[in-house]
This record gives structure tokens, sequence and C-alpha cells, in this order.
């Protein structure tokens, strides 16, 4: 054949083409073949039980089925014709580009042979490579066909339904349905098809001898030859990595076994004539048992080559070799790979410790980059495909790496890197290109014996592109355009590899080695993404996700791999890498795969992380809680009573020595490891991986690992801190609120001691996770403390103080219990007094603490409506008291007609435990506020003084709810006018209680109804003067019982409002009744206390 005709025929045009679009239609029967596995996916028609016996009759007469006379057979066929062509014609166009891409291909392959073609893999890389791909494509093309079950009913149906509806059949039907039946067993089929071709396959395999017999080297022989290192000799660190066969350097392994076993599966017969080619193939047996045709469908190369060997007469002892290499795979292919994993983590370290060190070396040395990518890759789907497909083995261990994660983690820092320090890989080899690539190209071309005008448009244009490269263009950030050079290269290729060309590349291979120099060259300007896909892409992991996972929970399980976990996430990145044009419907799912990947893998970092975490952060609490007061006692009570102790024998057996705080710290011996210890090392490696990448991008979407720690922790935060409560509804028990803050205060000092390390924003964690314990419900929907908090004073504390079993200590400004046996299984004053109110206050914050006013409110407010009952009752009564109060003898007949005196005293008490235990905590807000907002507490308090008898009611109210949420005492409660509003109707026994709810709640019903709050007071005050003055005048014991102690409340009355004055009190009731009636209490209460003695 003629050189104008090589031109002509445009064989790297084609071959470019053809392996894409091969690409494409393998992927599309793939996803067919997927399809109709799954039910789930599978067209309706298929699983129609009125469709059976269509399906079935379809099936038995393809390609022949006659549609005219089968309407017995075809009747449901008939019905749905118009949803099977619609449905169906993706399936059945997939398959007719089957059928074209397969004329296609031979059509190029008998093209090429008439062009005698000559391949080396040495010299044209890229013409090499493509030819064999297209055959492997294409044999993966027909073998995936043969493997979909249902192509015959799919291809046929969709043909009946456009014969019923057209009234003539699909043109391409009838071809279509003859190749089908052709490749009913594929295998044969093609090697009859490519015995032709048997001479151009046999060469371009030969030329792999050499290169894969160098990369089928041992883990022994690596570490020989030093491979990867950049520092075993020092002075040639900085000379450039170079090779004659650039691209061979890097090339995947996988891929030459891919091409080696089809190959010499379809042209067969050179390896009963030619021992190199016996020699290779038998090579290539020994390394794998599976080969991979696309994602996870697989080739078993043993019993394929066997089976199709053993029906051939004269293949006896290829058959036999099979066996032995069968064999030699099993015994030794697993520890042969193992080793090679074990010597890649340390070689590949090295490599990355060195560039990160050094990332200037990222020039002279991106091939060794690019070579350990790929040798990385291929261990990793070496052990994939087989630990997914080898399920009986005696040496499982062969199939497991539990460190393989350190591997993935180290591909993708060098990916990493090479990303990070593009400008110093293109501002290399932009010189490399200008000043020498350039000038040795221009000197071969000019010593060239032959040059033909076509060769030498193409070569002095590759002379010229290059020579006009400056470092500007760098700097600039200009973008490269290399691929119309490669591809003229490619074309040159094809041009000097033909029989009859003038110019022969393997006559001139300096030509070869410069441009394949060239080429790699220019890639590192305007591809290097592309050749880090190329050399390191692991999207393979999105079709073997059980493998994947079981990876990343082995990994899980392994402590010194825990740093290394945060590459599983990373390499769902990579699936995006799988997708291709020609089929658009697999983008969701493959998205989906990655999204959902991502998060588990992120979630179960998050969740150990934050688990490991709360775990030290329960252990800091425990020495924390070693330090709490109430542990001192008896430290203090041994130095008391020191001297008598010394006096006494050794203590007994029973009464063991109690290890002081800090004694956890004291070791003998270093190598003695505490849970603290393993707890740290734990967390130091999960703080490693999760703060390793701040983000990274899985199919559009940015992943922040860091906020999936901040959900976790602020969860775990939050389910901590109500442990730490330990309250239980049926026993009524909960922790001390200052026991808790101490707590709290551990756990949230070791949390902020890892905002460094752990790369999530602690301190927004802590303010959410104590903010959300200030309301009654978490983001959850779970109940906080602040809940847990309000039910228990509500229900323990306040009920047992209104039952008389708790009561108010002025003195020690606190509820403390009666020891009275069985009422109560807690002291109150641990739990009411001011530390403890403050504490409760720095707990449950301005919000929790408005939460449990309004808890408190809603019992006042229900003692009320019981009140107003009794009011409602008593009216005309009341109202004939309020006139008549003057006169003592119509009062004396008009009292013992009041009904309910008592239930009033009693709820007016309740009311008024509710409020001063309101006080209580109000004044523990106001401290703490005081102590944490200064800058606010002075104005607010200032605004309040400001607040007259005389300003708008609204704006009191206002002014009373800022000062009232900060913990300042207001002269009218808010939350009780509120309460009240919303309501719409209206000693030992804690009776100075009483005086509280008189005015507060006195305060709050005259507000809301607009009444003078003062006047109304002081008319109370005579009323009740009154009343009093008149009891001195009965001689009635039990009428004037408690009379002096009611005098006393009437003086309790007047100093809690301030509205009320001494002087308004004296006026109406003179103070010598008063200091009578505190001689006669204190009497009391001294004979009451010597009768108790003496009894």
């Amino acid at each position: 054949m003629s050189l104008t005709s090589a031109y002509q025929h445009k064989l790297a045009e084609k071959l470019t083409i053809l392996n894409d679009r091969g690409q494409g239609v393998l992927i599309r029967m793939y996803n067919i073949k997927k399809t109709c596995s799954d039910p789930k996916s599978k067209p309706p028609f298929l699983l129609e039980k009125s469709m059976e016996s269509s399906l079935k009759y379809i099936n038995k007469k393809f390609p022949n089925i006659d549609v005219r006379n089968s309407t017995q057979h075809l009747g449901p066929v008939h019905r749905e014709k118009s949803e099977i062509i619609r449905f169906l014609t993706n399936y059945y166009q997939s398959f007719v580009d089957v059928m074209e891409f397969r004329d296609h291909v031979y059509e190029l392959l008998n093209t090429i042979d008439a062009c005698q073609c000559h391949f080396d893999i040495n010299l044209n890389f890229d013409f090499t490579r493509s030819y064999l791909d297209l055959i492997v494509t294409y044999t993966s093309v027909i073998l995936l066909l043969s493997r979909i079950e249902d192509r015959r009913v799919l291809i046929g149906m969709y043909n009946c339904a456009h014969e019923m509806l057209h009234g003539h059949g699909d043109p391409s039907f009838a071809r279509l349905g003859q190749m089908v039946l052709e490749y009913d067993h594929p295998l044969k089929k093609l090697t009859e098809e490519f015995g032709p071709h048997t001479k151009a396959v046999s060469e371009a395999l030969l030329s792999l001898h050499f290169l894969f017999v160098r990369r089928n080297q041992g883990a022994e022989q690596w570490r020989s030859a030093q491979l990867l290192s950049l520092i075993s000799t020092p002075p040639a660190m900085i000379n450039p990595a170079n090779s004659d066969t650039m691209a061979c350097e890097y090339l995947s392994v996988e891929v030459m076994e891919r091409w080696i076993i089809i190959g010499f599966l379809l042209c067969n017969a050179c390896l009963n004539s030619n021992s190199q080619c016996q020699k290779l193939w038998k090579l290539c047996l020994q390394g794998s048992l599976y080969i991979t045709l696309i994602r996870e469908d697989v080739l078993q190369v043993h019993k394929v080559t066997e089976d199709l060997f053993s029906s051939w007469k004269g293949y006896g002892k290829r058959v036999a070799d099979i066996k032995e290499s069968k064999e030699h795979v099993i015994a030794n292919s697993g520890q042969f790979h193992c080793q090679r994993r074990q010597f890649l983590r340390m070689a590949v370290k090295e490599l990355e410790s060195v560039l990160t060190d050094e990332p200037g070396l990222l020039g002279p040395k991106a091939l060794y980059v690019f070579m350990a990518l790929s040798f990385i890759r291929d261990e990793v789907t070496w052990l994939v495909r087989h630990t997914e497909n080898v399920t009986k083995t005696k040496t499982p261990e062969d199939y497991a790496d539990s460190s393989i994660a350190e591997l993935l983690f180290l591909l993708e820092e060098i990916r990493a890197l090479v990303r990070r320090h593009i400008k110093v890989i293109q501002q290399y080899h932009l010189q490399y290109l200008a000043r020498f690539d350039a000038l040795v190209l221009s000197d071969i071309i000019q010593n060239l014996s032959v040059c033909p005008e076509e060769e030498s448009i193409i070569m002095s244009s590759f002379v010229s592109t290059l020579s006009s490269l400056n470092l500007k263009q760098v700097e600039s950030g200009e973008k490269f355009e290399f691929s119309g050079l490669r591809l003229d290269w490619f074309r040159l290729q094809a041009y000097t590899s033909v029989a009859k060309a003038p110019l022969h590349l393997h006559e001139n291979p300096d030509l070869a080695k410069v441009m394949n120099l060239i080429v790699f060259h220019s890639r590192m300007l305007d591809s290097v993404e592309n050749i880090l896909v190329e050399t390191s892409d692991l999207s393979t992991f999105c079709f073997h996700l059980r493998t994947f996972e079981k990876m990343f929970a082995m990994t899980l399980e392994e402590p010194s791999m825990l740093r290394y976990a945060i590459a599983f996430p990373l390499i769902c990145a990579h699936f995006v890498h799988c997708t291709h044009e020609m089929c658009p419907e697999e983008y969701p799912h493959l998205k989906n795969h990655g999204l959902h990947h991502c998060n588990s893998f992120l979630e179960e970092l998050a969740k150990q992380t934050s688990n490991c975490v709360l775990e030290i952060c329960a252990e800091q609490r425990n020495l924390s809680e070693q330090l709490l007061p109430k542990h001192c006692a008896t430290t203090i009570s041994k130095a008391k009573n020191k001297k008598i102790m010394k006096q006494k024998q050794t203590p007994r057996k029973g009464e063991p020595e109690r290890d002081k705080p800090g004694a956890e710290s004291h070791r003998k011996n270093r190598s003695i490891v505490t849970n603290m210890d393993k707890l740290h090392l734990n967390l130091t490696e999960l703080a490693l991986t999760m703060n390793h990448v701040h983000s990274f991008s899985v199919f559009e979407h940015t992943i922040f690992p860091s906020e999936y720690l901040s959900s976790h922790l602020e969860a775990r935060l939050n389910r901590a801190i109500v442990w730490l409560a330990g309250y239980n509804a049926t026993t009524q028990e909960i922790a001390r609120p200052s026991e808790l803050l101490a707590g709290v205060k551990a756990y949230i000092s070791f949390i902020q001691s890892l905002a460094q390390f752990v790369g999530a924003d602690v301190s927004r964690v802590i303010r959410n996770a104590l903010l959300q314990q200030t309301q009654p419900l978490d983001s959850c929907g779970e109940q906080t403390i602040t809940t847990f908090y309000t039910n228990w004073y509500l229900e323990s504390l306040l009920r047992q103080a209104s039952s008389g079993t708790i009561i108010l200590s002025p003195a020690m400004q606190a509820f403390i219990s009666l020891p009275r046996e069985g009422e109560q299984n807690f002291s109150a004053e641990e739990f009411s007094d001011i530390s403890e109110m403050r504490a409760l206050a720095e707990l449950l914050g301005p919000y929790g603490m408005k939460f449990l006013s309004e808890n408190l409110m809603w019992h006042v407010t229900s003692q009320i409506v019981e009140l107003k009952k009794l009011v409602v009752e008593n009216m005309d009564v009341l109202v004939q008291i309020r006139s008549n109060f003057s006169k003592a003898d119509l009062m004396a007949s008009l009292l013992p007609q009041l009904i309910g005196a008592d239930n009033v005293l009693k709820r007016m008490t309740i009311i008024g435990v509710i409020l001063t235990f309101r006080a209580m905590a109000q004044e523990g807000l106001r401290e703490v506020f005081s102590s944490h907002c200064p800058f606010l507490m002075g104005p607010i308090e200032c605004l309040k003084e400001f607040v007259t008898p005389d300003t708008d009611i609204k704006v009191t109210l206002s002014v009373f709810e800022l000062a009232s949420a900060a913990g300042v005492g207001c002269d009218i409660d808010p939350a009780l006018v509120a309460a009240i509003a919303n309501l719409k109707a209206g000693y030992n026994n804690n009776i100075h209680c009483l005086t509280k709810a008189i005015i507060q709640v006195s305060a709050a019903l005259f507000t809301l109804y607009n009444k003078n709050i003062e006047t109304h007071l002081k008319e109370f005050l005579v009323v009740a003067s009154v009343s009093l003055l008149q009891l001195g005048q009965e001689t009635d014991k039990l009428k004037t019982r408690n009379r002096e102690s009611i005098s006393l409340l009437m003086r309790l009355v007047v100093e809690e409002s301030s509205f009320l004055t001494l002087d308004m009190l004296e006026s109406c009731f003179p103070y010598v009744l008063l200091r009578n009636a505190y001689r006669e209490v204190s009497r009391a209460f001294h004979l009451n206390r010597v009768a108790a003695s003496t009894h």
C-alpha cells in the first residue's frame, strides 16, 4: 500500500475515535447487563405475567419471528407496542451501536493489516497502545454482549413492536439478529475472526516482553535497585529522571496483562509456533487469576483459556501450561503482591517526605511521582479484584491487607503534592522543552537521511512550537494546550510505521526517544490532571463497594492505621472519573454511590473521634470530681485526729488507704500503659485523619470533614451533659447543680484544649451544646437539663416545701429539710443554697431560668384560680368587710361568715414558697450575669432605677422584663403579670413566705387591672390592722391564736413591699404591739425548745 494511502486512511484519528467510542459502547453494554440483572430496574415488560408466553416465543424463534402469523403468541406485545417502543429504543440502539462499532473495528484492523504496520511499544507507543486497546475494548464489548441474558428478548420484542406499529421491521434487525446468534459462544467466533490479524497482534505483544518482565519484578529486586529512591545517590538528586520510553515507565501492569491475555486468547496460533510468545503468555498467566473487562466484570483467566484450548487439537501442552500457571498463582501471587505493597509503603513514604521537604525536586523527578502512583494503583486494583472474586482459598490472608489505608493515603498525598506545586512542574518542563528538547529534535530532524514533505512539516511545527515557549506564560497563568502536537506525533507514528513508508520509525529510534520525552514534558504543562487520573484513578472502588467498606472497617480496627483513614472518603472523589458521555443515565447513580460512601466514612470517623473525646472527657470529669469539697471531709478528719490516730494501731483491713487526687500521675515504669494513654493515642491518630484536609470535592459537592466532627461532638456533648445530670424520674434523683457544673467545666476544658488538633470549631460546638441545654428540648428533640431541673425542683423540692417537710431558712437563704423519717431522700439545703442557685443559673442561663420561671408561674396561676373561686364564693361578705372594717361589732359577725379561710392561707403560702424560690433563683442569675456581663448589668440596673409609679405601665413592664431576664429584682414581677394575664381568670409551715405571695400577687393583679398599687396596698394594710386590733378585744382563745405571729407578718409585708413604709404601718398599727408580739413569739419559741429537750 502506498504512502499516500497511509495518509488518507487516517489510522491515528480512527484509532483515537474508535477507542473512545468503544469505551462508550462498552459502558452501555455494562449498564444494560446491570439493569437487566436487577428486578428493581429491569424493564417492566420482562416481569409481567401476561408477557411470559410472548417472551418465550420471541426467545425461541429469534431472530426469525413471524409477527403477522403469530398474533396468538404476540397479543400482549401488540397491546403495548407503543410503550415497548418508547421504553426499549435506547436498549435496541445500544445493540445497533455494537454492530456498527464491530464493522468499523474490522474495517480498521483489515486496513492496518493491509498497510503491514509495524508495532513496537518502545517506539510508536501511542500507535501500539491504541491498537491493543482497541482489540481489548472490542473483545470486552462482545463478551459483555454475550453475558446479557435478555439480549434476544430485548432486540426481538423491539422489532416485533416496530413491525406492528410501522408495518415493517427495523432495517438493522436482520444483521443485528445474526450478530447476536454468532456471538452466543463469543470466544470461538472471535478467535476465527482474529486469525488473519495474528502477525500484527503478536508483534505488538512481543514488544512488551522486556517491559513486562521488568515491571513484574519482586519486592527484593525493587529493593536492590533502590526503586523510587531520591536519596540513594545524593549527587544525582537533581538530575532529571529520564527514560527512552517515558510513558512505558508508568504504564499499568493491569493494562498490559489485559493486552497479553486477550491478545493471545484471540491469536493463539502463535503460542505453538513462537517460543517468545509462549514465554510472555506463561509469565502473564502467573500474575493474576482474574483480569478486568470493565468495572467489576472480570475474565477468569485460567478457566476461560483452559475451556477454549481444551476444545482444540494440538493444545494439550498449552492446557498443561495453564494448569501449572494457575497453581503457581494460587501458591505464590498473594505473598508476591503482599511484599510489593510492603516495599511501596516504605519507598513511597520516603519519596513523599523528600518531595514535601523539597518540592523543587518535583521538576526533575516528576517521572518518579507517576511511577509511584502507577505502582500503587496496580497493587491496589490487584488486591481489590482478587478479594472480590476469590471466595474459597486456603490462604485468605493473601487477599486481605490491614495496612492498605497507608498505601491509599500515600497515593492521595502524592496527588495533593503534585496539584499544590503544579507551577514548579510547569516552570521546569517549559524550560526543558524550550531549551533542550527543541534543540535536540532540531538536530535529529536535520540528520534524517529521508524526510518526506508531510513528516517534515509536522516535525518542523514541533520545533517552532517548543522554541516559542517562555517562563512568562507560566507566571501569567496562561493555559497551555499541546493536544494538537501530541496528535500530530500520533499521526507521524502511523505514517512511519507502515511497510512502504520512506521514513521508518524503527530505523530512527532517536526520533522516537526524543518525541516520547517531548510528549511527557508537554503533558507536564497541560495534562498533569489527566496523567494523575491515568496513573492513580481508583474509581474501581465504586464497583467493589463491599470490599471498599471491608477495607475501611479493617482500618478502624488497626490503631496504627487510623491516621490514614481519611484516604477512604478522599477516594470517593475518584468516582466521577468512571462516567462517560455516552451513558449519562449512570451519572446520578454513581454520584449517589460516591456521596453516600463519602458521607458514611466521614460519619464513622467523626463518631469514633467524638466517642474518644467524650471518653477522655469522662475520665477528666472523674479526676475533677475527686477535687470536689465533699471529698475533703476524710482528709480534714484525719488531720484533726492525727494525734489520736498515731496512738492507735495500724488501720483495719476494712479501711484501705484512699489515694489522693493526682496519684494517677505517679508511675514507677513508663512502659505501663493506662486507659488514658490508649485514649490519647487513639485520639491523636483520629485527629490527624480528621484534620488532614480542610475540604475536598465529590461530584460538585464540597465536603468539610470538620463539620462532621462538629456535628457529632455537639450531639455527644449534649447527651453527656444530660447523663451527668443523672435525672431519674422514678426515684426523683438528680445531681446537685454545683456538681454538674464542675463536671461540665471538666468536659468543656478538655474539648477547648483540642481546638488546634481536631480541626473542628470547638467554640461553636460548646456554644451550641450549652445553648441547647438552656432550652426545654435539644435539636434532636430530647429533653435537656433545663427540663430535668425544672421538673425536679417543682416535683420534689417545692412540693415537699408546700407540704411542710421542707422549710425556708431566711438566715441561711436556703430551703432546709426537717428531720422527718421517710419523707425525702435528699437534703434540701444541698440543692437550694446560694452556691447551688448560682450553679443552676450558670447551667440553665437566662433562657433556662425563664423556662423555670414560666413553669413556676404556671403553678402560681393554678393556685390563683382556686383563690379566685374562694373570692367569688365569699364576694358578698368581702364587700361588706371592706365597707365596714372599722365597725368592730359588725366585723365580729362578718368574719365567721368567711368560707375556706384556712384554704386561702394554705394556697397563699404555696404561692409564697414558689415565689421565694424564684427570687432565690433570680438572685443566683443576677450574680452570674453580673460576673459574665458586668458591662450589661450596669445599664440594666440604671434603666430600672428610672422607672417610677407614674411611668406608663407598658414601659414599666418592658423594663422590668429586661431586668428580670438578668436576675434583677423588680417591684412588679413581669412573669407573674404575664402568667395571670394569660390566665384571664383572675415558720415550720412556711407561713413567712405568705408575705411574698401577698405583695407579688397583689402587685401583678393591680397592674393587670390598671389599679394604683400603692393605694390598694394601703387599704389592705388598714383593713388588716383594724382586724388585728379588734382581735385584742376577743376573749375566745381559739379566735385569738397566733395573733402575735400575724402581727409580725404585717411587719414582713411592709418590709417586702416597695409601696409600703413603716410610717404607714405605725399610722394604723401601733409599734408597741409589734414589740409585744416579738416578745411573745420569742418566749413561746424558748418554751417549746425547753419542753422538747425535757421530753
